[in-house]
């Protein structure tokens, strides 16, 4: 029998529980690679998207079987060809597809079924539902390659695909489309979940692939980059790299997560299957795994709105309460809310900060700079620092002073230096409170 610890686990879970808030009634595509089915991942993953099921998403599943059709093929003695990264997909392809697609999905549908006492999956009940939601074209004929039976999404059911979700099934989608005149095509995974997620306006899509996230380089498995990428940023990135022609290259699932952005999707996120549960660390904490692509409308750093007073208290009080924070009253914070810029994801305000300038000395002050336990470390606070600034010159003011009691190390790093108090403007000096003995840092601008 495992141990609850509650000092850790009702934290914890309190922590969580905003992000489950946030996302209950949201649709999810997930698109998992066959190579986490093929590395025994399946029913790991599946306890997860029970989780998130239970928890009130809605969940269209997507599944791969690159690995299972080329063992198919090795069976029958057949060599897998490729162009550009998409299976040339002859009579023998397409029957060892078919074969490779029902058997997977047998899988699935089994791993949905469990409900063994002590694992994640009992007491669970999830309805999974599958069908022919895709219709499908030809790819045709590329760089002189015929592609025969390969075939590319020409239109998605997504109205039987939310009326399914909307009655708490999950739909499971297999790389398989038929055209109008019965004739089947074979999918790639990653086209179906994009096109999936565009029609029915996904909040997500999510990618369970077998690499870790996007690097600067191409050829670079090292070095990764933050976790959350703007749509430009990934846009310039496919720009400089070679067209991907393995699921394996930076840029090959990078592609779709740009192309399901730019069809209005939120958030478009490339997972690593190797990491137990990094779906659920995904959604519930708020640095993930990964990396995130962004449209960047949904730019987190911005000004406050009347809209945020509740979410700054609850970010500063912890703060007030043990002394770090000078303590602020509501109808302050209220009429001084056009001064806050905050960072918000999801919903949660993450970090905060207030200007207050004082023009007749050319000067301003960085008041209430709040960064949540969640998000320290993350450079949060640095980009509230630079927006902060960014205001300040922008009123034409020489330069930003703090008043704090624990926290000169950080401002120091950032280029503020420490003055008397006897420093500070006449009207800000009148409220200082010597008792507190706050420090007095300043920052050129």
């Amino acid at each position: 029998m495992s141990l609850v610890f509650p000092h850790t686990f009702v934290p914890w879970f309190r922590a969580v529980a905003p992000h489950i808030h946030a996302y209950r009634g949201k649709t999810f595509v997930v698109a998992l690679a066959g190579e986490a089915i093929a590395a025994g991942k399946l029913n790991h993953f599946v306890q997860d998207l029970a989780i998130l099921h239970a928890m009130g998403l809605k969940i269209v599943l997507v599944h791969g079987f690159r690995p299972q059709v080329n063992e198919q093929l090795a069976a029958k003695g057949h060599v897998s060809r490729y162009h550009r990264g998409v299976r040339i997909t002859d009579a023998v392809a397409l029957d060892a597809a078919q074969e490779a697609a029902g058997q997977l999905r047998f899988e699935i549908e089994a791993a949905f079924s469990q409900g063994l006492p002590n694992t994640p999956m009992a007491n669970a009940t999830v309805r999974v539902v599958s069908g022919n939601f895709l219709t499908a074209r030809p790819v045709g004929i590329v760089d002189g390659v015929d592609m025969m039976h390969s075939g590319l999404v020409r239109r998605v059911d997504s109205a039987a695909i939310r009326r399914a979700v909307e009655n708490d099934a999950l739909v499971l989608l297999s790389p398989f489309g038929f055209s109008p005149t019965g004739e089947a095509f074979n999918l790639t995974m990653e086209d179906v979940a994009t096109a999936a997620a565009v029609a029915l306006q996904a909040d997500k899509l999510v990618f369970m692939t077998e690499i870790a996230g996007v690097h600067e380089r191409p050829d670079d498995n090292t070095s990764p980059i933050d976790t959350e990428l703007a749509l430009v940023d990934a846009k310039r990135l496919l720009a400089q790299w070679p067209i991907p022609q393995k699921p394996s290259e930076n840029g090959f699932y990078l592609q779709y997560c740009v192309r399901a952005c730019e069809g209005g999707v939120e958030r478009s996120h490339i997972l690593p299957f190797a990491t137990d549960g990094s779906l659920l660390l995904e959604v519930f904490t708020h640095d993930g795994v990964g990396t995130m692509v962004v449209d960047e409308k949904l730019e987190s750093l911005r000004e406050a709105s009347a809209d945020d007073v509740g979410g700054i208290l609850q970010l500063i009080e912890p703060f007030e309460r043990d002394g770090t924070l000078v303590r602020r009253e509501r109808t302050e914070i209220e009429r001084d809310i056009a001064a806050y810029t905050v960072i918000e994801h999801d919903g949660i305000i993450f970090a905060c900060a207030a200007l207050s300038p004082y023009p007749e000395a050319r000067t301003a002050e960085m008041a209430a700079l709040t960064v949540s336990p969640l998000s320290q470390g993350q450079g949060d606070g640095e980009r509230i620092l630079k927006r902060i600034e960014q205001r300040a010159r922008g009123l034409g003011l020489e330069s930003l002073f703090v008043l704090t009691t624990r926290t000169m190390h950080w401002f120091i790093k950032r280029g503020f230096v420490q003055v008397d108090p006897d420093w500070l403007p006449e009207a800000r000096k009148r409220k200082y409170n010597w008792d507190r003995r706050s420090q007095v840092l300043v920052k050129k601008l």
